[in-house]
């Protein structure tokens, strides 16, 4: 229960500050700027994952949880109490922000400046790069303060080069949250099935490394 609740908490968190960062950009007039949301959602992924990284893993993702499940590191037995934890967080935070911005139309909600076919596509390649790297940091010794950094600074690339067009999501929950308040539903399919689909891709090529790294005697 504790691995769940921090999970709900680490999620609210998330998608409280990074789409908030978006809904207080667009009132204010682009005080924030897309640099400043870029690094918020990888700034506050980097501080959740040394809070709540001891007690759960710091997920705060569904499409995170079901890589790790389907590259075996994560129980099957857990799943269904981290991904209700994840959306409920991810839902929270969006219900916060309707109270605080009550005339806001998305709320943060990813939605694509392109085709849906073209942010589905950006939307896998980004995940499978996240998790990609989050399975390569979760086999090296360091982990840690380099791993939370890592993984931040990745959320931050993505989302400065990718946001323009596709929103740069790589997270089901947070792409939920807003577009249930706001009833932004028109492409929340994208940002549901593309992500885990990279994460899945990811972990079937972390397995061609793993495998590379076996026949040659490095360590994996």
């Amino acid at each position: 229960m504790s691995a769940a609740f921090a999970e709900l908490c680490g999620t609210f968190i998330l998608v409280f500050a990074g789409t908030g960062a978006i809904v207080i950009n667009h009132v204010s007039g682009g005080a924030v700027t897309h640099p400043g949301i870029a690094f918020t959602f990888g700034l506050v992924v980097l501080a959740m994952i040394h809070t709540f990284g001891p007690i759960s893993g710091a997920h705060m993702n569904p499409a995170v949880t079901l890589g790790l499940v389907a590259a075996g590191r994560f129980p099957l037995r857990s799943v269904t109490s981290y991904l209700l934890s994840q959306f409920a967080g991810a839902l929270l935070a969006s219900v916060l922000l309707r109270l605080l911005f009550p005339d806001h139309g998305t709320l943060g909600a990813t939605i694509p400046s392109g085709s849906s076919l073209q942010s589905f596509v950006l939307e896998v390649i980004l995940t499978l790069i996240l998790m990609l790297v989050v399975l390569r940091l979760s086999k090296s010794p360091s982990g840690g303060a380099p791993a939370a950094l890592v993984v931040g600074a990745v959320i931050a690339l993505e989302a400065m080069f990718a946001g323009p067009i596709c929103g740069a999501s790589m997270n089901p929950a947070r792409s939920l949250g807003p577009a249930l308040v706001s009833l932004n539903l028109q492409h929340l399919w994208i940002y549901m099935a593309a992500p885990i689909l990279g994460a899945l891709l990811a972990v079937l090529l972390n397995r061609v490394f793993e495998n590379s790294s076996a026949d040659s005697g490095a360590p994996v």
